[in-house]
Parts: structure tokens; C-alpha cells; sequence
């Protein structure tokens, strides 16, 4: 029998990653907190050419330059490794992260984690899975909730206002959190793991697979004003594991955030 689109897909992000497993070379990019791998070009080349030859009516949005086709009804959204300052030093919370989104609507996401041997994946209308069994976010009210977030690491001035909600919400739930990674953090919230998330800035290629496994989980992921995710620009992200949870973490981003505080343009 043959295999499924997303199993397929699976076995190409787990062949990835073992280029991960190697000797690597450190790069920065737009700064001191922001750098890229050897690893993750490798990856990326990889995934660029397996995936193509897979779906070669697929485009690709990539998080590293070299490998973008955007003109194409169906995109590729890929991060070769997300969480690289983690997978830089040695800390286990770093994912691959692979979407297929159409013109419409997405198709499936696959968010692997290979120090942790963690493969989260969701075809739309079939559910989401951790490594084959089913996962569904928690049903914990905002008082038990662990929040995870960050404070725009690449952009710093953008920080004093994501404290300030952070401070806002901290009293009202049970504690925060903060692993480094988008992709992980948002599957953790489709897993139950946690139950809340915020985030300033965040490019398509961190949340698109994530988005994908959470809403299949039964999550909710929208941007500044409620609206559904449009993969093609940064965005502020506001998930929670139910609606009332994120109605109550939208108002509080709202008193703090009118607008968009940057550019709607892909680093």
C-alpha cells in the first residue's frame, strides 16, 4: 500500500534532519541573536529538493534565501530548523518545520523535533497527531493555564510592549513559558503541554506547519485583529486551547497593541 502525502512527507523531514547531526559553521544575520547554521542551508537544500520532486507544481517559501518561489497556487513553507540559537548550543528544543498550503486554504504541516524524537503532523480535516496517536489541547481555564512567549529577540525595541502584556497576563494564569522555538511551542499547545500563546513578530515559515497541527487539534491561532493567517507576511500571534481563553488573551494584547508596530514584510 502506498503511502500518504504527510507520511511521505514525514519520512523526507526525518532524512533532513539527520544533516542536522553533524559538525556545523555559525553565522549572523541581522544580528548578534539572530544566526543561521550550516545545518540549516543543508536542510533546507534538502527539503527543497525532495519536497520538490514530490509536489513539482509546489512552490516554496523558505526561511533562508536561496530557495523561494512564491508564484506557484501551492507553497512549500519551510524552516529548516527552527529554535537555532537552541540547536546551536546543544538545547533539545529545536523543529523542522514543513507546511503545504494551497491558494485557499492549507493542506498539512509536519513539525518534527529531533532531539526529542517528536514528529507532530496534521492533514487538514483528519486530525493531529504526536509521533501517530491523536493529540487534543487541554480544557484548562486561563487560571491553570501556562502561557508560552517571547520578547522579539530580533527586534528589540519591539520588547517593552510584550513585557508589558506578559506582566498583565502572568498574575491571571498559572505561569509562563519560553523554549525558543514557535513551532515547538504552538505543537505543545496543540499537545496540552500548555495552553496559551503570544508572540509579537513571527514569520510564516516558525508558525505555518504549527498553525496546521494546532487547528487540527482543536486550538486557536489568529493574528492582531482575530483574522485568519495569511502565511505571506509577519504577524502577531494570539493561540489559546479554547475560545474563551483566547478571547481573554486577545483583549489584553488589544489594550496594548492597536496596530501592527512594523512593516508587513518578510525578513
Amino acid at each position: 500500500m502506498s503511502l500518504s502525502l504527510d507520511n511521505k512527507v514525514i519520512n523526507i523531514v526525518k532524512k533532513a534532519a539527520k544533516l542536522a547531526n553533524h559538525t556545523f559553521s555559525v553565522q549572523q544575520k541581522s544580528s548578534e541573536a539572530d544566526i543561521v547554521t550550516s545545518s540549516d542551508f543543508a536542510v533546507q537544500n534538502f527539503l527543497v529538493q525532495q519536497l520538490g520532486s514530490l509536489v513539482p507544481q509546489a512552490g516554496f517559501l523558505c526561511e533562508e534565501k536561496g530557495a523561494t518561489d512564491t508564484t506557484k497556487d501551492m507553497l512549500w513553507i519551510i524552516d529548516p530548523i527552527d529554535g537555532t540559537m537552541n540547536y546551536a548550543r546543544n538545547i533539545p528544543h529545536f523543529a523542522i518545520s514543513v507546511a503545504l498550503v494551497g491558494k485557499d486554504a492549507p493542506i498539512l504541516g509536519v513539525v518534527y523535533c529531533p532531539a526529542r524524537n517528536e514528529v507532530f503532523s496534521a492533514t487538514v480535516g483528519e486530525g493531529a497527531r504526536l509521533n501517530g496517536k491523536p493529540i487534543r489541547v487541554s480544557d484548562k481555564p486561563f487560571g491553570q493555564a501556562l502561557l508560552c512567549t517571547a520578547t522579539s529577540v530580533y527586534n528589540k525595541q519591539l520588547a517593552p510592549v510584550c513585557f508589558q502584556i506578559i506582566e498583565q497576563v502572568f498574575p491571571q494564569c498559572s505561569d509562563t513559558r519560553r523554549f525558543g522555538s514557535c513551532a515547538v511551542e504552538l505543537c505543545y499547545l496543540a499537545a496540552g503541554k500548555c495552553d496559551l500563546y503570544f508572540e509579537i513578530r513571527v514569520n510564516p515559515w516558525d508558525y505555518a506547519a504549527a498553525y496546521i497541527v494546532l487547528s487540527e487539534a482543536g486550538g486557536i491561532l489568529r493574528g492582531l485583529h482575530g483574522q485568519t493567517l495569511a502565511f505571506d507576511c509577519p504577524t502577531v500571534l494570539v493561540g489559546a486551547n479554547n475560545v474563551e481563553n483566547y478571547q481573554k488573551l486577545a483583549n489584553v494584547v488589544s489594550q496594548h497593541i492597536a496596530t501592527l508596530p512594523y512593516e508587513p514584510t518578510l525578513d
